[in-house]
């Protein structure tokens, strides 16, 4: 089953377009996985992430581990690549985006693409398109694995680059309709639209069609729920992928924290199918 497939089963199965994000800080880990043996940096990412997957994967279409709150840590990768096996094992339906925003070219490209897909095993990667096709194409020849484009991110500084004019258009709409009409000739490509711009996040849904989003801001960074669903949904009321992070990891840091996680992933889900 290809990416896409996998994702769309689930918006289906599970009516959930609720993406939950993986950026383990070990500041904020309760107290436990930083306790004795266990409180080794690298067991304990696993061991707190593994958790809250485990409590929050009923309400998820999808998991997004970020990798570099794994790779920062001696042995962190490592981890990231248990972590990943676990939840192909424990979460078969549920697909693994890793988060790395992958851009470079020729062979380098190639090991990248390497990493996402046959070390980590993840179903999809966010990547950065700004090298050109060339660099994005060792990763679109893994015709069953996503390929999740930035287009235009959620934090204030995306205005600086990503909304100059070209030839009469804005860069993140020839970013859009590029990859819309140009390199999504497998269905695997997918792009990432912040929800804190929904002005945006419309006129790109309206040139990508059916297309996946991924879309962070929602939670910390101030995203509205409704805006983002009203703007960014496909014509059959999926389409997205809504991610939250922190506001589920860290929902408590007592010893309920896993009930909490899927307790507030549970209240996100609920809210995003009510705007739907």
């Amino acid at each position: 089953m290809t990416f896409i497939d996998k994702l769309r089963a689930r918006w289906r199965d599970a009516e959930t377009l609720l993406c939950v994000g993986l950026d383990p800080d070990l500041a904020r880990l309760p107290e436990p996985y930083l306790a004795g043996d266990a409180g080794e940096p690298a067991e304990a990412l696993f061991a707190f992430c593994r958790d809250i997957a485990d409590a929050t994967a009923e309400f998820a279409c999808a998991f997004k581990p970020q990798i570099a709150y794994f790779a920062a840590h001696n042995g962190g990768e490592a981890a990231l690549q248990r972590l990943i096996a676990h939840l192909n094992a424990a979460h078969p339906q549920v697909p693994v985006i890793l988060d790395a925003k992958r851009g470079d070219i020729g062979s380098t490209a190639e090991q990248y693409a390497c990493e996402a897909f046959e070390r980590y095993g993840a179903d999809a990667v966010t990547l950065n398109p700004y090298l050109g096709r060339d660099s994005a194409q060792p990763f679109l020849q893994y015709h069953d694995r996503g390929c999740i484009f930035l287009c235009h991110t959620s934090n204030p500084g995306a205005r600086d680059f990503q909304e100059l004019p070209v030839d009469g258009e804005p860069l993140y709409r020839r970013i859009a309709r590029t990859i819309a009409g140009e390199w999504n000739a497998d269905g695997n490509c997918a792009l990432v639209v912040g929800a804190t711009f929904p002005r945006e996040l419309a006129e790109i849904r309206a040139i990508v069609g059916d297309m996946p989003l991924l879309v962070p801001g929602v939670g910390a960074q101030g995203g509205d729920v409704a805006a983002v669903v009203r703007h960014g949904k496909a014509a059959d009321g999926s389409g997205l992928m809504i991610n939250a992070s922190r506001a589920i990891l860290y929902a408590s840091a007592g010893p309920d924290h896993c009930a909490a996680a899927a307790q507030a992933a549970r209240a996100l889900r609920d809210t995003i199918n009510r705007w739907r």
